[in-house]
């Protein structure tokens, strides 16, 4: 078993075309022998977003703190601190920041996205 906390996580920024602004951290993966998924915690600060993208599984997110807009396709939905949220295999999807504080959350994937 491991317990961990997410400020014992270290914060890895995000360095790929499509992003702005965006730290993760991996606070249960692969490295801990976790065999079939990870949780990755994702902060946008403000003005930051994530690609537009799409994925061949599913993602189940949390939003932990903050607020902003999730992309379905070019779709915008409204996301604030205690959303749930399915992305769905090969949704196109983007996360933005469009709140003045971080918009932190976590992602529960199979740990080959990790």
């Amino acid at each position: 078993m491991k317990i961990t906390r997410l400020n014992e996580c270290e914060p890895t920024p995000v360095n790929m075309a499509g992003i702005k602004g965006v730290v993760k951290q991996v606070p249960i993966g692969k490295a801990d022998g976790a065999p079939n998924f990870s949780i990755r915690v994702f902060t946008l600060e403000p003005g930051g977003h994530t690609p537009h993208h799409s994925h061949e599984s599913e993602h189940l997110n949390y939003i932990l703190e903050g607020s902003g807009v999730a992309l379905e396709g070019d779709t915008e939905h409204a996301i604030r601190q205690g959303d749930y949220l399915l992305v769905k295999p090969h949704e196109v999807h983007q996360y933005r920041n469009t709140g003045d504080k971080p918009l932190v959350f976590m992602c529960m994937v199979p740990s080959a996205y990790e």
